[in-house]
């Protein structure tokens, strides 16, 4: 996108909303850099700059616009679809491994030097790994500071700050004010007296890119929610959370421009990778219109698309959880599959204390999913399903226990797929569905899948002699959204 900066002056000319997010403008005459649609009167074409990250703007010198406020624009969906290093690296500074285990934790699980990932980041995005990492904490920082009445202090710790005079010296650099100075000129800014706040409670709102379809968004959570673990109620989702430094419950209440968050969290360190994991499981950083505009360039699909523009790919919040669920489901109903769940959430999961998590307790959520050491070392005959079936989820877990198997966002999808395919008891279609959901791959058709299968036979005319799925990629995961959406009475084309 960077390398047609004329392309980008356009985008930012029509003040495009779409582009937020995707690049990032700085203006060399005033020193400070905006989201695309900054309705700020554009500037002269010679004092434009382009780049990729708001780091590698904080790098160049420049400070956040007041006005646009270019922290609270939806994530790049380039880093959810790149598979290269850059892309994976991104996706792991995104879920706060720099603030947990530095540069050279990051390095470790790219399998590069911390010099070489330093160099990839600085080429392909314009900013190394603690400028990138640096530039997330501010944004955060500035979205707790603006729309919670969380205490600074307590602020820092949850954007993943080491300290507070850390946290200031940041802010100051970034956006050339005060913690407390940012906070006063939101709730001048919105005139709205400052809500009363839940003890242990985090409200926010997260960015959206619209159209957002997230009404079958919430159906299809609420086929699989499992009891106990998760449930949809009221059009709200919620669910129990394993993160790095404890437990959590989150609470999200989707709308057409914005989702609102809650979050209830056993340690503040985890609020980034608690939101970032929010987001990749409601794919709110997808572009919606680049993706139906390609889709329904397609007549197959071109109907399906209309009746559902903004359609999103359920992602989650736990690569690991997704395996063992997609493999408890297979070639049993999704009813069946949740009702296995529910009894291994029961009697291997981690009770949550509801007393210090009324969320837990309002949603009636009583644990997390089970550890996978934990899950590993139970006896396959109590899980309450067919011997060789029981085998391979006791298999998954102590791949993912040992470290075999990485089912995050540092994950290869290539070679997750292959490792996948090598464990007894997973076949194409159970690879392909954690690609998709846990790994984020937007181009997986799920081909062998039953129901997509008939939408196939259903939609394309018989004397077809292509394949007409190759036109929906990079963009076939949505694409499988739209056939699964498809009515059953489809008739075929002639």
């Amino acid at each position: 996108m960077i390398d047609d900066e004329d392309r980008c002056y356009r985008a930012v000319s029509a003040k495009d909303a779409r582009f937020d997010g995707v690049f990032y403008t700085a203006v060399t005459s005033t020193g400070i850099y905006c989201r695309p649609s900054c309705p700020a009167r554009t500037p002269k074409r010679e004092n434009v700059r382009f780049y990729a990250t708001a780091a590698a703007a904080h790098d160049a010198g420049f400070r956040a616009c007041r006005r646009c406020r270019p922290d609270a624009a939806p994530g790049s969906p380039e880093w959810d679809i790149r598979t290269d290093t850059v892309g994976r690296a991104m996706r792991l500074i995104r879920d706060g491994v720099v603030e947990r285990d530095g540069v050279a934790g990051l390095a470790a699980r790219l399998g590069y030097t911390t010099r070489h990932v330093h160099r990839m980041l600085l080429d392909g995005v314009g900013a190394g790994p603690l400028a990138i990492a640096r530039s997330n904490r501010a944004h955060h920082a500035r979205i707790l500071l603006e729309t919670t009445d969380v205490p600074v202090t307590d602020v820092a710790f949850a954007a993943g700050f080491a300290s507070v005079r850390q946290f200031n010296d940041t802010l100051r650099t970034v956006y050339d004010a005060t913690p407390s100075t940012l906070r006063q000129k939101a709730r001048h800014r919105t005139s709205k007296p400052a809500a009363d706040r839940v003890a242990g409670r985090i409200s926010l709102r997260l960015a959206v890119r619209a159209p957002f379809a997230y009404e079958p968004l919430l159906s299809f959570l609420a086929l699989r929610a499992v009891p106990g673990l998760e449930t949809v109620e009221g059009g709200t989702y919620a669910r129990t959370l394993r993160l790095p430094y404890g437990f959590g419950v989150v609470a999200l209440t989707p709308a057409h421009d914005h989702v609102r968050c809650e979050l209830e969290l056993s340690d503040l360190r985890d609020t980034m990778t608690a939101v970032a994991r929010c987001r990749s499981l409601l794919d709110l950083d997808a572009d919606p219109v680049a993706i139906d505009d390609a889709l329904a360039a397609d007549p197959l699909l071109r109907d399906a698309v209309a009746a559902a523009p903004g359609l999103r790919v359920p992602g989650h919040v736990d690569g690991y959880e997704l395996a063992i669920r997609a493999v408890v489901g297979q070639q049993v109903s999704v009813a069946g599959a949740r009702t296995t769940l529910a009894r291994i959430v029961h009697a291997h999961g981690t009770p949550i204390e509801q007393q210090a998590h009324p969320l837990a307790e309002a949603y009636a959520l009583e644990r997390v999913f089970p550890e996978p050491d934990v899950l590993s070392s139970v006896d396959a005959t109590t899980l309450g399903m067919p011997r060789s079936r029981a085998a391979t989820v006791l298999a998954v877990a102590d791949a993912v226990a040992v470290g075999k198997i990485d089912i995050g966002p540092s994950a290869d999808r290539a070679s997750l797929r292959d490792q996948l395919l090598e464990l007894r008891g997973i076949g194409p279609w159970t690879a392909d569905y954690v690609l998709m959901r846990a790994a984020r791959d937007p181009d997986v058709l799920l081909a062998t899948d039953l129901v997509i299968r008939r939408r196939l036979d259903a939609l394309v005319p018989r004397s077809a002699t292509d394949d007409p799925t190759a036109r929906w990629s990079p963009w076939r995961s949505y694409a499988a959204m739209h056939l699964w959406a498809l009515p059953a009475t489809t008739e075929r084309q002639s």
